[in-house]
């Protein structure tokens, strides 16, 4: 399989904004629910949005009326949106491929670093 690469990420300022972009040249990723988790240091994977091949998505309630996920299937790009960020945003992105909107997630990226400064 070809693999997932993250990018965008970066450090910003609280209260800024960040667009994630998750590609895979080959894939097809209207074939795939689509998926963004992070971690932090010292603490497990979480979920944070994810969409599904008819388009439906979902996401974390700490992120929701901040983070927008969207895809772009001519591009084979995913991308995560997030604004009005906070420290407590700050970890690693990761870009996951799946069946479901509720997984489960098997392809992962590599993952992008996002910190968020007070």
């Amino acid at each position: 399989q070809v693999p997932l690469v993250e990018s965008g990420g970066g450090l910003v300022q609280a209260g800024g904004s960040l667009r994630l972009s998750c590609t895979a040249p080959g894939r097809t990723f209207s074939r795939y629910a689509m998926g963004w988790f992070r971690q932090a240091p010292g603490k497990e994977r979480e979920f944070v949005a994810a969409i599904s091949r008819k388009n439906n998505v979902r996401y974390a309630e700490s992120v929701k009326g901040r983070f927008t996920i969207s895809i772009d299937n001519a591009k084979n790009t995913v991308y995560l949106q997030m604004n009005s960020l906070k420290p407590v945003d700050t970890a690693v992105y990761y870009c996951a491929a799946g069946d479901r909107l509720y997984g489960p997630y098997t392809d992962w990226g590599q993952g992008t670093q996002v910190t968020v400064s007070s």
